[in-house]
């Protein structure tokens, strides 16, 4: 694990990027940031966290970084790593940058709309924002004193999610005040995330519909060889895509409203 800091005072806001060693937009847009050198009025703390898995290629060594948050005692290098970078981060309001399969276009993702989330989402550059609901996974969001915003920057290994990832780590440095002007904040859809749509074994797949736009009922939102897989109810696609996971086409997701900013400068959710 990489770490950098800009600024004078313990670091009040982080970044992380390289939570897994596939999606390399997140290391290149705190490089970046580093060679700026940018002057910021709060500390700021930058790790690169997955380097071992990065230098082999892959997206984990022993098991997936970012469901690895939950306390437990399990071996293996992700175990540890995430042990010693849930100590750098807690306390710290904290952007993580990943990047995806399933949409070429940055999206938020967060575990309750409310509070400092809410009023960083509406201020960075993304479609939408997908709220986990409480099911964390062992994301990075299980530590619970930790303001936590992951953004989905783009395609993995593309330059436009490296591009992206840049803006995207500016816009939360100056909507958390480490970086001026604050940018202005637009209204932003709300996705409630759901279950998971299983993937069965298949020599190809295909899924033709795309994320955030509503499957309607009766429609083929996925292909798995010759069969096809057709909405009982309307649903809205989230993280879905034919090669994103290996068990899974993605998430059903809902439509739960929008945050958008308040007259009197707060955000509100509707």
């Amino acid at each position: 694990m990489q770490t950098y800091t800009l600024g004078k005072g313990p670091p009040e806001v982080a970044v992380v990027g390289g939570i897994h060693g596939d999606e390399p937009c997140g290391e290149a847009a705190i490089s970046r940031l580093v060679a700026a050198d940018p002057s910021v009025e709060r500390g700021v703390k930058l790790i690169i966290a997955n380097e071992m898995a990065r230098d082999r290629g892959v997206r984990y060594v022993d098991a997936d970084l970012n469901r690895t948050f939950d306390g437990g005692e399990g071996d293996g290098h992700e175990h540890e790593l995430a042990r010693i970078l849930a100590a750098e981060v807690r306390g710290l309001t904290t952007l993580s940058i990943h990047s995806t399969r399933s949409y070429a276009h940055p999206f938020a993702i967060v575990n309750g709309v409310g509070g400092a989330a809410g009023e960083v989402v509406t201020r960075l550059p993304v479609d939408a924002v997908v709220d986990v609901a409480n099911d964390l996974g062992g994301r990075l969001f299980e530590l619970e004193a930790t303001p936590l915003v992951e953004v989905e920057c783009g395609l993995q290994g593309s330059k436009a999610a490296i591009d992206s990832a840049e803006r995207v780590t500016r816009a939360f440095l100056a909507a958390t005040g480490a970086l001026v002007p604050a940018p202005e904040a637009h209204t932003v859809p709300i996705y409630q995330m759901g279950t998971p749509v299983s993937k069965p074994p298949a020599r190809s797949y295909r899924v033709p519909v795309e994320n955030f736009q509503q499957v309607e009922r009766g429609e083929t939102f996925a292909h798995a060889d010759d069969r096809r897989f057709i909405a009982d109810d309307p649903f809205y696609p989230v993280l879905f895509s034919a090669d994103g996971y290996a068990d899974i086409f993605g998430y059903v997701g809902e439509r739960a409203g929008s945050l958008r900013p308040g007259e009197d400068g707060t955000v509100v959710a509707d």
